[in-house]
């Protein structure tokens, strides 16, 4: 049920600099999300009667994202005044008239915070009735975050952000999440007193805990169990850590619900993927996207799926597959590239070094080894032999190629597209199809072998290979 007394404030405005990226900070992926998604999808889960989102840096990009991943949020832009206060400012000033409830802010750079935590402080804050309720966490390294400075009956007195922090605040090492819960009349009040006297020039959110400490309202800081909840981004470093974090959540999971995964520390899976009881993941492993991956099923080691559809009790090892579609019973690698629209019905087979592209492989079908398969259908039990390509592009457009049910082509053949192999035909190794195959023939490549005999011994005397053939010629070989 939706929360009519609650309001959210997602602060995502600032420009990310340290991210030393051409990509907005808040759009870089972990677990194939972006950072801004992951917060999004926590704010839903709380139901609140209003979203705001505040943006700037980049916005038009960053609006775009933050709309496929919560529509019904209201976009703020913030304004040349710098500053979390100002945002909030203005994302307030945003709130219908009528509401009278709390507003809960977070950072769009916090991924890993999820909703139970943000319950628990809302709980916290209401069942209190303070002014104000924050996360804060204790770190071991507490460097660049804003530091929780307590009285000595152990209460919130303040917050002093890290540049504007004295050698001994600096020593603290419980920090300040970045995540509130305000009553809205009191938050309006102390914002329009916030100012931009400090190191920074902005206006800081932390600012309007001293103004409500000041004005005798009580506070609270609630730590949350785990640091790693509110572990903010702010660069690559970060990143990789905060991914990290997330992978093993997830790895667990999976094997909690009885997917056997060797080796976690190699594994990789993106949150949109799904896999069955009696999966199994071996080493090297990387599952990408929507990728769906069915009981039974065997997949790795060194394997890349990205939104892929794996069947029941398929084989798919050592491959990079993109868009492909694996049918039940299948087998796939090692060392195959299946890009983009490769369909292999079941039970059939891409082997060893075959790259294969917006083709149709029928039930029963295999290109066991050394292909390149490209814009072609095969029907069902056909074979087709090793270091077969499809040549299908004629510099200008792209052709099909169709090979029919139960055909089996020789090693070495090259299928000119637009061309047709019918049912049941067979194909000579190293045969050249130029014209279509009709049902059950044969075709070849007429070129008649030519021995021109001497021909080492007197085009490269002296070599190895002519003295090895004069020798076998003069004992009659």
């Amino acid at each position: 049920m939706t929360d009519e007394r609650l309001a959210i404030i997602v602060l995502a405005a600032g420009q990310g600099t340290r991210m030393k990226s051409a990509t907005p900070k808040l759009l870089h992926e972990i677990a194939g999300v972006p950072l801004i998604g992951h917060v999004l999808a926590t704010a839903g889960q709380l139901d609140a009667a209003y979203t705001i989102t505040v943006v700037r840096h980049e916005r038009d990009r960053v609006q775009e994202v933050v709309h496929d991943h919560f529509p019904s949020s209201v976009i703020v832009d913030q304004d040349d005044i710098p500053g979390t206060g100002r945002a909030v400012e203005q994302a307030v000033a945003a709130l219908p008239e009528g509401f009278d409830g709390d507003v809960l802010v977070v950072s769009g750079d916090v991924p890993l915070l999820d909703a139970a935590t943000l319950t628990e402080l809302i709980a916290a804050h209401r069942a209190s009735r303070a002014s104000a309720t924050l996360l804060s966490a204790v770190l071991d390294d507490p460097a660049g975050y804003g530091r929780i400075v307590r009285t000595d009956d152990g209460m919130l007195d303040r917050i002093v952000e890290h540049k504007d922090a004295t050698d001994s605040e600096r020593a603290l090492r419980e920090i300040n999440a970045g995540v509130y819960v305000f009553g809205l009349a009191q938050l309006r009040d102390q914002l329009a007193q916030v100012t931009t006297a400090n190191a920074q020039g902005e206006k800081y959110l932390t600012d309007v805990i001293g103004l409500l400490r000041r004005a005798g309202s009580d506070v609270a800081a609630v730590p949350v169990s785990e640091p790693w909840l509110v572990a903010g981004i702010n660069d690559r470093a970060q990143l990789s850590e905060a991914a990290a974090k997330l992978n093993a959540l997830i790895v667990r999971g999976w094997q909690l619900n009885g997917v056997t995964v060797v080796d976690p520390a190699t594994t990789w899976i993106d949150l949109k993927a799904s896999l069955a009881e009696d999966v199994t993941v071996l080493p090297g492993t990387q599952i990408k996207g929507a990728t769906s991956i069915a009981r039974g099923a065997v997949v790795g080691p060194d394997t890349t799926l990205v939104d892929c559809e794996i069947g029941e009790n398929a084989e798919v090892k050592r491959t990079d597959a993109t868009l492909s579609v694996v049918g039940a019973g299948a087998s796939v690698g090692p060392f195959a590239y299946l890009r983009p629209n490769t369909v292999l019905d079941a039970d059939g087979k891409i082997g060893t070094f075959v790259e294969t592209k917006n083709s149709h492989i029928g039930a029963g079908s295999k290109v066991p080894h050394l292909s390149y398969i490209g814009d072609t259908e095969v029907g069902v039990g056909s074979n087709v032999g090793a270091g077969t390509i499809t040549a299908n592009y004629d510099g200008v457009n792209k052709h099909r190629t169709q090979v029919g049910s139960h055909v089996r082509t020789g090693s070495h053949n090259v299928f000119v597209a637009p061309v047709r192999i019918g049912d049941g035909a067979y194909t000579g190794a190293g045969t050249v199809v130029r014209k279509d195959v009709p049902s059950g023939a044969l075709a070849i490549t007429v070129t008649p072998q030519r021995n021109m005999a001497g021909w080492v011994e007197e085009n490269r005397p002296g070599t190895d290979a002519a003295t090895a053939a004069a020798a076998a010629n003069k004992s009659g070989e």
